[in-house]
């Protein structure tokens, strides 16, 4: 069913004017049993999913892990060709005369936020949680099986980092990037709904588009909130860890709850004041302490070490881009995979771009909200360039700090990381001369503030997608992420470690059909951009206009015109 909404008129600090809510949202509501669905369908099938993994875990981690082996025996070629297809689409976008013409908001939108805190947020809701841990555990785990890279004399150790260069940089960013930029135009420009299905569906034919709907917006929904809810129950053990490393407190079932509460209530807090009141001052907090984190790493590690390892890693990431970007382990397909396990890639490369195909749904849904007024030139660039310098300077900088004291403690960071992932970045901060202790604390605080930054981002695009094209409520949005926190307690206390892994897991193998759907809706925006003219350039303007004397008048095409009469309407 169509509902053509304008938005009530906003009052503006000015006497003598009233002004729209911009962008018009204009995009089409749910019939009501789509709504229905979308609604009571996710809680109901993650209790069902929930329930089946604590009554038997085994059995469930056993077809899950089938199922991990099946995606990743026969079609590790997809994920990597899907990788190479964001990365072109992104350098398309950046160099083509769309990129540099077309503005989200319209051509006289005006960015919302500064660059610092724009920078900020996106970064913390796009990998700041992971990166604390992986930036060390996969430099030490990869230091002596880093296939395809050629250190040209270098250490063998540094394919360990080049690697991490590769998983948490560029690509990845650009897969974040190009939904965002899909998700983006579609609501800015076009006045549809911060959706998945809206994005997406208007390149099917008319009779698949209602029914397709419900299946894109369930399968965002679904992957959002169980992405975040065992996202926060290793953010509670890995909080819990950092507290034990200088405090001696043993991380058990009851410190996990009491982090799950503590976590969930700044987040409810930061959700409730919104955007620009809590997630950007949390988000800016966050930036602020991961500089002081790399800075003091820097100068009180091992500094000439450092300056000389990560331009040579940098080096030996630009050299070997090409074949890492390609390389699809063929040698591994000669024969049926017997488990995932004994597949490189089905480790790492595989594993991370489904987490992050898995993820897409709320990191590109809060960035494209946040990124209004930036050409799709500037958005791309700084959604993909920026980021990935930082991640390379942060991982190599830990990285090889961590390699370095690796091999002068008889690889006792290779012991902790083996033992536990989430310990490995404590365990090297712990040998840092003078200041280690209070690196540690500084760490532990940047894991609380990035996953509440994280939670606080899923939560926007949550509830985007169960509310539109209505806005969602502040409190709509605590209730959303006391739900999560629930959902994240009853994994954690109720089933453990190995339920909520187990989920974990199931959640990214839930990437394999959501790529389609992304692939899908890349698709459909090309076709948007290369088919925009004039009128849709007219729409584009008068979606964003602010003033209530300029009314539209639409039909079934997304053509628009002026409405003469400012009294008069129409849907």
């Amino acid at each position: 069913m169509s509902n053509n909404k304008i938005n009530k008129p906003k009052p503006k600090n000015t006497s003598t004017s009233e002004f729209i809510e911009v962008p018009r949202v204009i995009g089409q509501d749910l019939p009501p049993i789509g709504r229905l669905i979308i609604q009571f369908v996710p809680p109901l099938a993650i209790l069902t999913l929930i329930v089946l993994v604590i009554a038997n875990p085994e059995s469930v981690a056993s077809v899950i892990s089938e199922m991990r082996t099946f995606v990743t025996g026969q079609f590790t070629w997809m994920f990597i060709l899907y990788s190479l297809f964001a990365v072109g689409v992104c350098v398309w976008l950046v160099f083509s005369k769309v990129g540099r013409r077309v503005r989200l908001g319209g051509p006289d939108a005006k960015p919302e936020h500064s660059n610092f805190a724009w920078y900020s947020m996106l970064f913390a809701c796009g990998q700041g949680i992971g990166l604390i841990f992986w930036s060390v555990a996969e430099p030490i785990m990869l230091r002596d099986d880093s296939p395809v890279v050629n250190t040209a004399g270098g250490s063998i150790s540094d394919g360990g980092i080049v690697w991490a260069y590769f998983h948490w940089g560029f690509t990845a960013w650009a897969m974040y990037c190009v939904v965002a930029v899909c998700l983006a135009y579609s609501h800015h420009n076009l006045g549809k709904t911060l959706t998945f299905r809206e994005a997406t569906v208007d390149i099917l034919p008319q009779w698949m588009q209602g029914g397709a709907g419900v299946v894109v917006e369930l399968l965002a929904i679904m992957a959002t909130i169980l992405g975040l809810s065992t996202s926060f129950g290793f953010a509670a053990m890995q909080f819990s860890s950092g507290l034990t490393s200088f405090t001696g407190l043993p991380s058990t079932p009851l410190t996990w709850l009491i982090v799950i509460v503590g976590l969930g209530s700044i987040t409810a807090v930061s959700a409730f004041f919104g955007i620009s009141k809590g997630m950007r001052i949390i988000s800016e907090i966050n930036t602020i302490l991961s500089v002081v984190l790399v800075v003091a790493v820097f100068i009180f590690g091992p500094t000439l070490f450092l300056i000389s390892n990560v331009t040579q890693t940098f080096g030996t990431f630009f050299t070997n881009f090409v074949g890492m970007s390609f390389w699809t382990e063929a040698s591994s397909t000669t024969q049926p995979l017997a488990s995932w396990q004994d597949s490189w890639n089905g480790w790492w490369t595989v594993f991370i771009w489904c987490w992050v195909i898995a993820f897409s749904p709320f990191v590109a849904g809060f960035i494209a909200r946040i990124s209004r007024g930036r050409t799709i030139r500037e958005f791309v660039i700084g959604v993909t360039v920026i980021p990935s310098l930082i991640v390379m300077i942060w991982i190599g900088i830990l990285g090889s700090t961590a390699i370095l004291y690796d091999d002068q403690s008889a690889r006792s960071i290779s012991a902790a990381v083996s033992d536990n992932v989430a310990s490995g970045l404590f365990v090297m901060l712990e040998s840092i001369p003078f200041i280690g202790t209070l690196l540690l604390i500084v760490a532990t605080v940047l894991v609380a503030t990035y996953y509440v930054t994280s939670l606080d981002a899923g939560t926007y695009a949550l509830a985007d997608f169960v509310s539109a094209p209505k806005r969602a409520g502040a409190m709509f949005r605590v209730v959303l992420v006391a739900s999560i926190a629930a959902v994240a307690t009853v994994l954690l206390t109720v089933g453990g470690t190995a339920v909520v892994d187990t989920v974990q897991t199931g959640t990214i193998i839930g990437a394999f059909p959501f790529s389609i759907v992304i692939m899908l809706m890349i698709a459909n925006m090309i076709r948007r951009l290369v088919k925009r003219d004039r009128s849709i350039r007219q729409l584009e303007k008068i979606i964003n206009d602010p003033d209530p004397n300029v009314v539209m008048s639409l039909d079934g095409n997304d053509s628009c015109k002026q409405s003469p009469n400012p009294r008069r309407r129409m849907g």
